[in-house]
Formats: structure tokens, C-alpha cells, sequence
């Protein structure tokens, strides 16, 4: 099967200049310590959902176990995660972001919400527009990717 690569690869393009902008005017949340994409991927997750245990947080960003567990022990460390024992399970760590890392985190979310949505807003309505009907096929897309699940290479591609 042929693929046209041009929209994956202008998909990409888009992305990281999106990414790469919003960093420039907005900075990183912790630019003392700089943190690698997977532990940035890390910390997003336990933003979103504090008390994930180190197999559903591997199961989410699509991670080993064991390279989640580095990832922890690194926040940890840095003073940025920490773990809590589940009480209905003394052996399961359930993972969370400190209070101060939280803190920090939320502000520079929102300083980056800002940055963009001003921008947003500076564009026109019907750019406005592309953008948010993109966003669900985008999501569609990425969940598509996810490592849960077959891709052509795992499975017959059917035209």
C-alpha cells in the first residue's frame, strides 16, 4: 500500500513549531532543571491524574514498567513526585506530583493557555474554526497511535 507521507509530515512540522513558539514566550516549568520529554510526559499525567499507580502511568504513555520507575525515582529526586502507599493495596505506590510542583506546573499551564489563546484569538474565524474541528480527528489520530493498539505494520491493511 502506498502512503502519502506529506500530511503526517506537515502534521509534525505544525506540531513542533507550535510547541517550539509557545516554549520560547512562555519558558519551561522548571528551567533550572531541565527535564526530558518522557519525565515533562510524566509530570503531565500526574497533573491530570494524581494517585496513578506506576502500571497505569506505563499503560498511558505507553512506557516499560521499569522505564516509568526510572522516570518516578528522577522526580522523586528532582522534588517533584512522590509516592503514596494505596491503602486498599500496601504494595501498590500510587504516584503524585508535590505540592509545590503542582503549584508550579498550574502557573505555567496557564501563563501557556494565555500565550495561545491570545494568539488564537488574533487569528480569523474561519481559521478559528479549521483549527477547533481539527482538534477532534487530531485526538482521533493520536489514540490511533497509541501502542495499545495494531498498526499497519501489526495487522493486514485492507483498502
Amino acid at each position: 500500500m502506498v502512503h502519502n507521507e506529506a500530511p503526517a509530515e506537515q502534521l509534525f512540522a505544525a506540531i513542533g513549531l507550535l510547541r517550539r513558539h509557545t516554549r520560547r514566550r512562555v519558558g519551561r516549568p522548571w528551567p533550572e532543571t531541565p527535564l526530558t520529554g518522557s519525565q515533562v510526559e510524566l509530570v503531565r499525567l500526574l497533573r491530570r491524574r494524581p494517585g496513578t499507580s506506576v502500571a497505569e502511568a506505563a499503560a498511558a504513555l505507553g512506557l516499560a514498567a521499569n522505564t516509568v520507575s526510572t522516570l518516578v525515582r528522577q522526580l522523586t529526586d528532582a522534588g517533584l513526585a512522590e509516592r503514596v502507599r494505596d491503602e486498599s493495596d500496601r504494595r501498590v505506590a500510587r504516584l503524585a506530583l508535590t505540592d509545590d510542583a503542582r503549584a508550579q506546573v498550574e502557573r505555567w499551564r496557564d501563563r501557556r493557555n494565555i500565550e495561545v489563546a491570545a494568539a488564537f484569538d488574533g487569528l480569523s474565524a474561519e481559521d478559528r474554526k479549521a483549527i477547533e474541528s481539527a482538534i477532534p480527528a487530531i485526538t482521533r489520530l493520536a489514540g490511533a497511535l497509541h501502542p495499545d493498539q495494531a498498526g499497519p505494520s501489526d495487522q493486514e491493511v485492507v483498502r
